[in-house]
């Protein structure tokens, strides 16, 4: 089972053989035929789905470069914002000092892919060049195909991507594995780490070593929050409240999606919204629960940046008449949490407006869709939009993602996807789910009895 999911050695015969079969694979996308064709004999499953979703999202295999997401002015502000980029000297210690005396390039992606930094061998460097690799260019499954920076956050784990393996071919000549990084408090994805060159990119010990340098820098990442937050404890009130306005003060990313992350912070300001009746809200490393109704106006708050009336968050957020009185209490409410949790996240008034960027993980998950990731989606997706809201702004909103979620994943095509989707409580009675996962999974899968026991039983129900 291993060459199911490690490329077989570089070097070789059975490397070789598996170059040879994916070679032959890709006559299948030109045929067009590839997303009906049978399992191929030497192509990775992964491969193969990976292939599969990247037909459907339509990515070309003959584009001969990936194309340039963020301009010069865009990277350096959004690279200089991202709490990534405190851990850069880790990745630079541990894979890019070495790199430049072994033929390695090490590039370090955003959570959709597009690349941020990319270091290591000059020579090669500038050979990547040839296909775009380099800091700005979206490596994104959706955009590129099969690769590894993309694939594994497809995938929401670390994978070896060899030669023809990769679906565009310009790469064939190349090799890749990539790990994704992940929030070491919340467990959210921020990017991705990867080794692009030769056949050594893929040598058996490469993605160790790169689980192992993302792992090391998970608990730098900790550490300096735990530094930070012990340094603003010890300072005096005043001083602590002016230091925390000045590092989360708007600084806008010109359209980088920089989704809130300020200059010089470890942290990316969040609103958790899915799978919860009362919101988590998250600013500079503090967290607080909210109470649904505040939940609920920040939500409305967070998806419309632009600001609204009173009148507007009202009927949004009151069914039937909303008062416009109710609402300003609430907002003296709320204003008063948010001045103890950070005074740079009070709103403003007239209209109401969010002072910083604050990103709702609906938000990442409608971002993820539109661009086709959607196994990102899925990863980050635990449930509906406060579910228990009846707010009509939060229907609406919760409606949208669900839907768009539930298309996704229809489209997707994949058994093991379905099933994830199905485990959600929005889904615990979807019969068409489960008949299109039942359609996909193999004769003998010993998870084929109990997905048939759920269709007949809520079809059991239906007819009662």
């Amino acid at each position: 089972m291993r060459n199911l999911i490690h490329p077989a050695a570089p070097g070789t015969d059975s490397a070789g053989l598996a170059q040879r079969r994916a070679l032959a694979a890709h006559e299948q996308l030109d045929a067009h035929v590839f997303p009906d064709a049978p399992e191929i004999p030497g192509l990775r499953r992964l491969i193969r789905e990976s292939w599969q979703r990247s037909v459907r999202l339509k990515a070309n295999p003959d584009n001969p470069e990936a194309p340039l997401a963020l301009d010069a002015d865009e990277l350096e502000e959004y690279r200089r914002q991202h709490p990534l980029a405190s851990i850069m000297p880790v990745i630079h210690k541990l894979l890019v000092q070495p790199s430049h005396d072994s033929g390695l390039l090490v590039a370090v992606g955003d959570e959709v892919g597009r690349l941020l930094w990319v270091e290591g061998d000059p020579v090669l460097q500038r050979r990547a060049e040839g296909m775009m690799f380099v800091p700005g260019a979206d490596w994104s499954e959706a955009t590129v195909g099969t690769s590894a920076p993309g694939t594994a956050l497809a995938l929401g784990r670390g994978i070896q991507i060899f030669g023809a393996e990769h679906y565009q071919r310009s790469v064939h000549a190349w090799s890749c594995t990539a790990v994704p990084f992940h929030d070491p408090d919340s467990g959210a994805l921020l990017g991705v780490v990867d080794i692009t060159g030769k056949a050594t990119a893929v040598a058996p010990h490469t993605l160790s070593l790169v689980e192992a340098t993302v792992a090391a820098a998970q608990a730098q990442l900790r550490v300096e929050r735990l530094q930070l937050a012990a340094t603003l404890a010890s300072r005096p009130a005043r001083r602590r409240n002016t230091s925390l306005a000045a590092r989360t003060g708007s600084s806008g990313a010109g359209g980088a999606g920089a989704g809130g992350a300020k200059e010089g912070s470890l942290y990316r300001n969040s609103l958790q919204l899915l799978g919860r009746d009362q919101a988590l809200l998250s600013i500079e490393g503090k967290t607080v629960a909210l109470s649904a109704r505040h939940s609920e106006i920040l939500a409305l708050l967070s998806t419309h940046p632009e600001g609204l009336s009173a009148e507007e968050l009202s009927v949004l957020l009151y069914p039937g008449d909303g008062s416009t009185m109710t609402l300003r209490a609430e907002m003296v409410r709320l204003r008063k949490i948010l001045q103890q949790l950070n005074p740079a996240a009070v709103p403003e008034s007239r209209p109401y407006k969010l002072s910083m960027d604050l990103v709702p993980d609906s938000g990442q998950v409608l971002n993820c869709l539109q661009r086709g990731a959607h196994r990102i989606a899925l990863e980050i997706y635990r449930g509906a939009v406060l579910p228990r809201s009846e707010a009509p702004g939060i229907i609406d909103l919760r409606d949208r993602v669900s839907l768009l979620m539930r298309d996704a994943v229809l489209t997707d095509g994949s058994a093991e996807t379905l099933l994830k989707y199905a485990a959600l409580p929005e889904a615990r009675d979807d019969v068409g789910v489960r008949t299109a996962a039942l359609k996909l999974l193999p004769p003998r899968s010993p998870k084929r009895a109990a997905v048939v026991a759920d269709i007949e039983r809520l079809e059991a129900e239906l007819s009662a």
